[in-house]
């Protein structure tokens, strides 16, 4: 009986992927050591650009959508959804068009209006307002309206011949509930002179806080007979205003009127008023994510940096890796590891951040003030009379992930050449 042919020697076959042995080592080439200081600086540089990086992207996103969401909720909480108007005749028959539209399905309120512009002014001043004509019970029933009232009451609005103003307009005129507020429209009676302006004191019956400047200080409501009567309008109205469950279901919603209302109407929604607005702040919000994105990755560039540093740093610790048996993958494993846990880190440590910020904004904003004595968010300016924030999970976890991509990636080409280093010419000069 013979002996069987003993196996040839194939070598050290190494450690298994991500065993012990690499995360041992390339934790304590993380660790500053005197002569390795510069290459630690430039680690914790990298480590602090992709924490504030990704922390950056998070909160102006967040502030971002929620200025869109505030700005979308505020346009269209006080203008509606839906704006029907009549053609080839005037819309006399409101009272008819209005009740089968309530029975559209997905149509929350509908309501006649009659609008004009006029000025408005008191014994402080003066300034130009829209003035709206509708009904107490839709009054009551518009959300930026009838649950915002700050002062007075829309009790008996109908028969109160009085009219209802935006806050800052009542700030603006220093007039409260109570006080009068003289209209001036341009198109009043006409006499054998032509057409003079109407001019007409209500007193001030309730004073509304929609939350967005424009609104609060340019809107003025009244008695829709009343306002027929201000505008000329001969038992017709301007429009009927249609407020839906659901904001996005246009198409549905138009389908619905369309069958429901047989008389030639013309009908436009609030995606088609505000086009313009809110395709400027979708462009706004994807260039700002490209820029800062570029935060990100110069961070991501600084860990390449640092890595080629730190494999010519160590280059006789990689020669004696490879002679004691340490493979080329093994090698490359510990730098990955090495160049990745500085950014993975630095992501999570920007997330944690970034979240912290997001979800305070508006009490940071106000200490912040507090502290400098300065407004840092004017609401004559912006728009709103707070600094929104709306964190989209979605968005967070495309941030996280990319920046942990770019982490990975960047650390692939110093890995690389670590593992590519020769032992013999590593230690020729040691």
């Amino acid at each position: 009986m013979t002996d069987a042919p003993a196996e040839p020697d194939r070598g050290p076959r190494g450690t298994a992927p991500f065993a012990s042995f690499e995360w041992m080592v390339a934790l304590r080439y993380l660790r500053a050591r005197r002569k390795e200081g510069f290459i630690s600086v430039i680690a914790g540089f990298s480590f602090a650009g992709i924490m504030l990086g990704v922390a950056t992207l998070i909160i102006v996103m967040s502030v971002m959508n929620g200025f869109r969401a505030e700005l979308l909720n505020k346009i269209v909480g006080i203008n509606g959804h839906i704006f029907i108007a009549g053609v080839d005749k005037p819309l006399t028959d409101y009272v008819d068009v209005t009740q089968a539209l309530a029975k559209v399905p997905g149509i929350k309120l509908a309501f006649p209006l009659v609008e004009g512009q006029a000025l408005a002014s008191a014994p402080a001043g003066a300034g130009g307002v829209l003035v709206r004509g509708v009904r107490e019970a839709d009054i009551k029933r518009i959300p930026a309206i009838g649950d915002t009232i700050r002062a007075g009451s829309l009790d008996n609005f109908d028969t109160s011949g009085g009219v209802a103003i935006g806050k800052r307009l009542a700030e603006q005129l220093f007039i409260r509930p109570g006080d009068s507020l003289t209209l001036t429209a341009p198109k009043g009676a006409e006499t054998p002179f032509g057409v003079t302006p109407r001019i007409k004191t209500y007193p001030v019956v309730a004073v509304f806080e929609v939350g967005m400047s424009e609104f609060d200080a340019g809107f003025v409501y009244m008695p829709l007979t009343e306002a027929q009567g201000y505008f000329n309008r001969d038992g017709d109205v301007t429009a009927i205003e249609v407020f839906l469950n659901r904001p996005d279901a246009i198409e549905e919603a138009r389908y619905g009127i369309e069958q429901a209302v047989t008389r030639p109407i013309v009908i436009s929604d609030w995606r088609q008023r505000n086009k313009t607005f809110f395709g400027v702040l979708e462009v706004e919000r994807n260039v700002m994510f490209i820029i800062l994105m570029l935060i990100v990755l110069v961070a991501a560039l600084n860990i390449v940096s640092g890595l080629i540093m730190l494999v010519k740093d160590k280059s006789a610790d990689i020669a004696i890796l490879r002679t004691m048996g340490a493979t080329r993958g093994a090698i490359m494993r510990i730098f990955l590891i090495t160049g990745a846990s500085i950014g993975i880190v630095g992501t999570l440590a920007g997330f944690l951040l970034g979240l912290l910020i997001s979800l305070n904004v508006e009490p940071i904003r106000a200490f912040v003030s507090k502290m400098t004595n300065t407004n840092l968010f004017p609401a004559e300016f912006y728009f709103l009379s707070r600094l929104p924030s709306d964190v989209d999970p979605r968005e967070v976890v495309t941030i996280v992930v990319l920046s942990m991509v770019l982490s990975l990636i960047a650390t692939l080409y110093p890995s690389w050449r670590a593992a590519r280093l020769d032992p013999v010419e590593a230690l020729r000069y040691e």
